[in-house]
């Protein structure tokens, strides 16, 4: 069985401390969802509070309908895989599975099946003998996520389940994730600071800042189209650029004039902004050195970046300020050159000072 999940008005205090502030979010039935955001901003909090962990000071949380924000964490029909794994280590692996079912009396021969499939789905069935202490990190995250799996619970609750593991694990386990998800048809809601992870794995994306909801979409209209200088800034690698602008309109659509009379003409309708003072953001594959096309800009090349398959050119221009440019990974800048770049203004953004973003989407349609 699998669950929707609506959570309306949501809030949590510790004492003076208000950690999340009337929240709202629908989470569809068999999507995986991940929480992302920085350390403090409640992603955590929120995890556990769906899990029935930490208590909800305001608001409502249902799964298909029914309230279960009053109910005890045994009642909710909730997995959840912790970071820490949570094994124990006098235990196998099997019994390490079983050990829930056991606990609400399922038929042993129910056990069995449901160890049987997780350990196929994981391939750990040649660890079911096994005890932790024999077994690598990356082994034991897959036995607590085995653990949850044959609780065959509504939906599965992940609490950054890979920042203990290093590296090279990390790229491994994030693959099996996202293969077990094609697996496994439930809900899942899955807690990271890490937006490779988010971007990998997730359906859609609730990117969280200070006690609120700054974006809900898709990866892709998370990265294309930030809804606020924050999830600019926090998704993407490396950050998006930002520069300030003076605006005018060019045929009912704005352009921006960079400090060195650089003029980029963008995508957003001049009718959608407010005056004010305004930010270009622009990310680095929209900023090339020139090849004599399009409008330019120049500056000197303080630090490269050399990464396989594309060069970053940390380019600091007349006035100052630094520009992030993306080049082949065979470039021949070197540092203290002299480069013109190209700016693709159709594929820029606009932030007012409060941090809100004008996309051309949200311009198009008003």
């Amino acid at each position: 069985m699998t669950a929707s999940i609506e959570i309306q008005n949501v809030s949590k205090r510790y004492g003076a401390v208000t950690v999340l502030d009337g929240l709202s979010l629908s989470i569809k039935a068999n999507e995986f969802m991940v929480f992302l955001g920085p350390s403090g901003c409640g992603k955590s909090t929120l995890l556990r509070m769906i899990a029935g962990l930490e208590s909800v000071d305001e608001g409502t949380i249902s799964i298909n309908g029914e309230r279960i924000d009053t109910l005890p964490p045994g009642q909710r029909d909730i997995a959840m895989v912790f970071q820490s794994y949570a094994l124990y280590p006098h235990m196998t692996v099997a019994d390490n599975m079983a050990f829930g079912l056991r606990n609400i009396s399922l038929a042993p021969e129910i056990i069995s099946e449901r160890i049987a499939e997780a350990a196929r789905m994981l391939e750990i069935g040649h660890l079911l003998e096994r005890k932790p202490g024999q077994l690598s990190g990356g082994q034991r995250q897959r036995v607590a996520i085995g653990r949850a799996i044959v609780k065959e619970p509504k939906a599965f609750l992940f609490d950054e389940p890979l920042s203990n593991l290093d590296a090279a694990l990390r790229v491994r386990t994030r693959v099996e994730l996202a293969q077990l998800r094609n697996r496994v048809k439930s809900t899942m809601i899955f807690v990271t600071h890490d937006q490779i992870e988010a971007m990998t794995l997730a359906d859609r994306i609730v990117v969280m800042n200070n006690r609120k909801i700054e974006q809900i979409g898709t990866p892709m209209e998370i990265y294309s189209r930030p809804a606020s200088r924050f999830v600019a800034t926090f998704v993407g690698s490396p950050t998006m650029n930002f520069l300030s602008v003076t605006l005018k309109e060019t045929n009912g659509f704005l352009s921006a004039n960079l400090p060195d009379g650089t003029e980029l003409r963008t995508a957003i309708r001049a009718a959608s902004v407010k005056p004010g003072d305004h930010t270009l953001g622009i990310r680095a594959e929209a900023v090339k050195p020139a090849n004599g096309a399009g409008p330019t800009t120049s500056g000197t090349v303080d630090v490269l970046e050399r990464l396989g398959d594309r060069t970053l050119l940390y380019v600091r221009l007349k006035d100052g300020s630094v520009i992030v440019a993306e080049d082949a990974g065979s470039s021949r800048a070197a540092i203290g050159d002299e480069v013109a770049l190209v700016l693709d203004g159709q594929r820029s953004h606009l932030f007012d000072a409060e941090g809100r973003a004008f996309n051309p989407e949200e311009a198009e349609h008003g």
